[in-house]
């Protein structure tokens, strides 16, 4: 417990905690740091003194001696609109939080999608705020992972780059999870599977289209943003085009929820009628009737991963053979096929 005489005596000191842990200094500063380079005893003993004296490390002095912030940036290019409606980035924002939490780093949560947010964004992320960004949601060719990098700004995304460039990244196997998807459409007797795609400015919405072209060739497809909005839209347009549709592989959980709403206002009974896949596996799938058949890609381990290629980053021990993670994916069957 901390004592009276301790706390009057001033805010604890690292050297007070080497001291009643019975370890160096350069251990207690490692254990603060979150370093793995400090043995579990060692690790233990430093954070019972850590508890006992309360002490609270001086950021402002430890900023200048790391030349660090302590701060990364989660960035989100998309409306705030959007990424509030998807489940994908609550799941994925708290994985990281948890993660940034535990090592004591403090997450700056940035949306940007309209020009003025994305100047302000730019302007905001040097390294005189910032240790490192993690980029979701990009779309085409964009530049700012480029100029992070070359400003000293750690970064990982979400998602392979659209063109064959450098940098580290995390990903879904999208295109193998929609493959699975449309092949198990397939194996029910499925004979006219129509594709609502992503948007194809983005990898992950190419890659899914890809997947379902490995299976169908050259099939039915409609476009959308991955908004339920957009596969309602898409629904419509392939009713109207197709009218012997009789499965739908929609490359989000969103956009299966818009077509499932149009097929029952035009009376297609699911799965009867027509099969109905989704893509996400989030909590949509499960609210839906009927429930949906999803592809489940691993959200949170993404958002895990991602953590850590950016902490080795930082700590200056990133292997260049690990700066691509692409993780696997699973369907998950319910009623809606």
């Amino acid at each position: 417990m901390t004592t009276d005489r301790s706390r009057a005596s001033g805010r604890p000191t690292l050297e007070e905690v080497a001291v009643r842990a019975g370890v160096g200094r350069g251990t207690v500063s490692r254990v603060v740091n979150g370093s793995a380079q400090v043995s579990p005893r060692a690790k233990a003993a430093v954070e019972d003194a850590i508890e006992e004296l309360g002490y609270v490390p001086n950021r402002a002095a430890r900023t200048l001696v790391t030349q660090r912030t302590d701060s990364v940036a989660l960035v989100i290019f998309e409306s705030g609109e959007r990424f509030f409606a998807e489940p994908f980035f609550g799941r994925i924002v708290q994985s990281i939080s948890s993660v940034l939490v535990a090592r004591n780093l403090q997450m700056v949560l940035m949306i940007a999608q309209a020009p003025e947010e994305r100047r302000r964004l730019e302007g905001y992320l040097t390294r005189q705020h910032v240790d490192g960004a993690l980029l979701l949601s990009l779309h085409g060719d964009d530049p700012l992972p480029s100029l992070l990098e070359d400003r000293g700004v750690a970064t990982v995304r979400v998602g392979r780059p659209m063109y064959a460039e450098p940098g580290t990244f995390v990903d879904a196997d999208n295109r193998a999870g929609a493959r699975e998807a449309v092949s198990y459409l397939r194996s029910q007797g499925r004979r006219c599977i129509a594709a609502i795609t992503g948007p194809l400015d983005m990898a992950a919405g190419i890659a899914r289209l890809d997947g379902y072209r490995d299976v169908v060739g050259d099939g039915p497809v409609a476009f959308g943003d991955f908004s339920q909005e957009s596969g309602e839209a898409a629904m419509l347009r392939l009713l109207e085009q197709y009218p012997e549709v009789d499965a739908v592989f929609a490359a989000s959980d969103t956009m299966a929820a818009g077509a499932l709403r149009v097929l029952r206002h035009y009376g297609r009974r699911v799965p009867e009628d027509v099969a109905l896949i989704g893509f996400d596996d989030s909590v949509v799938a499960r609210h839906t009737e009927p429930s949906l058949t999803s592809v489940d890609q691993p959200i949170a381990e993404m958002g895990r991963e991602m953590v850590r290629l950016l902490l080795a980053k930082l700590d200056g021990d990133d292997d260049p053979g690990d700066s691509e993670i692409v993780l696997p994916t699973r369907l998950v069957i319910r009623g809606s096929a």
